[in-house]
């Protein structure tokens, strides 16, 4: 395609996102995913699935338009609820908790809810950008990565895992090796056969991501935090404009980071299948593996905020080129999307910039008009979250608790899940008190299942040969990084000064 007709399109697609529908759609998505992700316990995936009826009676941009301003809206809301309250809606949002819940406890948790806020819009407009030039080459080039290429991104993630946590990295890996077996629970999708189910058939699908990480990180957190006499945390008095705003050093400490975690973000975006929890993760290990004192991590680190919140919001933006360009959706949220596509007679793929460039380039114009929207209405209003945290605990907890419970349950209308939340917050209870760390157990059980299907169907192509995961390009060159950091963590801790490639002992 032409500069000339890139041009136009660009054009083509402002006109249609500023039309006064199209800014009233955005404005109803954007707002209504904000509202919706800062309450505790409901994510992207229930606000997505209750309002989708909605978009029945609306043609397919303006339904797209609206439904996207819910997926990057809840994303922003989720990661308040994190920084907050330690209550991630979805496992993206749960790297952001690890430093920016610490925040808050200090008392900066309008820093840090700035720092998000500024990072979120950087990450998008780099994702939009990457979106808009090279949506159709990033196509062919995201087919070119098979199975081989991704197993061994996915080893990489776990071996990035020991560096999530301020502790142990043995214990780090214990719990990534945990997070794996938990994933194998439910039915084998190569077989349909039952595994680790116990003969409750609730566990057939598996254990919900939400609930896994609401329990892990929210009930844990309310659990350890409940006293008998709990005072607020902060001084409403103290709450005005210029305590909310960064310092010059923390705008210093944070511009690298988000420039990393966009290019992460916006990378990691664009892979059929990945969606924005393994960006998340993988720009979190990163900053604290080039970090001077990767100690500050786990306890505040304001480069711990502001990185995972840059590749969140880059890979939401960019995880509509596979699903728009390839019709392969990164996540179930993106799924939603290509089933309202379908419902309107729109078949996704390489031919949708030809064949409908008034949604596709609408849609992303829009995506500008968005995240200027999501900022200029989320700096205003981090005031207002910030008085969340002077609510007496008497009182914040059980409401907390609450809207847990009604997320977990408008998952799948099962009172089961609820239960499962209940009993994973006890074992993430007992997990702290061991000085386990939850995130990597989390990263294990997101990667978990993916590794295994990508490791089936590459053994399927090669007729079970295992060298075609070291003899393909791509994938060589990863797992030969992969050992490199594995042989690199063993001399050092046999020579006594710790693993330091991807995070430290204490």
């Amino acid at each position: 395609m032409t500069e000339a007709g890139v041009l136009h399109d660009m054009l083509l697609g402002l006109g249609v996102a500023t039309s006064a529908s199209s800014l009233l759609y955005c404005l109803a998505g954007v707002s209504l995913g904000m509202l919706v992700g800062v309450l505790p316990g409901i994510g992207p995936l229930a606000a997505l699935s209750m309002l989708f009826p909605f978009t029945f009676h609306l043609d397919a941009t303006h339904a797209l338009i609206m439904l996207a301003g819910i997926w990057y809206g809840t994303a922003y809301g989720s990661s308040t609820a994190a920084i907050l309250l330690n209550v991630p809606g979805e496992a993206s949002s749960a790297v952001t908790s690890l430093d920016g819940y610490p925040m808050a406890k200090e008392g900066r948790a309008g820093v840090a809810l700035m720092i998000a806020a500024l990072a979120s819009l950087v990450g998008g407009s780099i994702g939009i950008v990457v979106l808009m030039l090279f949506a159709p080459a990033i196509a062919n080039y995201a087919i070119a990565f098979g199975p081989a290429e991704y197993f061994a991104l996915m080893v990489l993630g776990l071996v990035a895992a020991s560096s999530m946590s301020a502790g142990s990295t043995v214990k780090g890996l214990a719990m990534v090796s945990f997070g794996l077996l938990l994933g194998t629970v439910g039915t084998d999708l190569s077989t349909g056969a039952y595994r680790f189910v116990f003969g409750v058939p609730r566990l057939a699908d598996g254990v919900d991501i939400a609930a896994l990480a609401m329990g892990l990180f929210g009930v844990a957190e309310i659990i350890v935090s409940v006293r008998p006499a709990s005072e607020a945390r902060i001084d409403s008095r103290r709450i005005g404009f210029r305590a909310l705003l960064p310092t010059r050093a923390d705008l210093r400490q944070s511009l690298l980071p988000t420039l990393r975690g966009s290019g992460l973000g916006a990378f990691f975006g664009t892979l059929p299948g990945t969606g924005p929890a393994l960006a998340t993760f993988f720009a979190y290990a990163t900053e604290k593996r080039v970090a001077r004192d990767p100690s500050r991590f786990g306890h505040g680190a304001i480069e711990g905020v502001a990185s995972p919140e840059a590749a969140n919001n880059a890979a939401v933006q960019t995880a509509f080129i596979p699903t728009l360009m390839l019709g392969i959706p990164g996540s179930a949220a993106m799924a939603i999307m290509i089933a309202m596509l379908m419902v309107q007679g729109i078949t996704p793929g390489p031919t949708i910039m030809t064949q409908a460039p008034e949604l596709f380039w609408g849609l992303v114009m829009s995506f500008w008009i968005g995240n200027l929207i999501l900022f200029v209405m989320s700096a205003p209003m981090i005031g207002i979250w910030v008085r969340l945290l002077t609510v007496p605990f008497r009182i914040l907890y059980p409401a907390i608790l609450v809207f847990i419970c009604i997320g977990v349950y408008a998952i799948d209308n099962s009172t089961f899940s609820v239960w499962m939340v209940v009993v994973i917050g006890g074992f993430g209870w007992l997990a702290r008190l061991a000085d386990l760390p939850a995130a990597p157990m989390l990263l294990g059980f997101v990667l978990g299942p993916m590794m295994e299907e990508h490791f089936r169907r590459a053994l399927m192509l090669s007729r079970g040969d295992v060298a075609t995961f070291f003899v393909r390009p791509i994938s060589g060159t990863v797992m030969a990084f992969v050992i490199l950091v594995v042989l690199l963590s063993a001399w050092r801790a046999w020579r006594g000064a710790g693993p330091l490639p991807l995070g430290e002992e204490d």
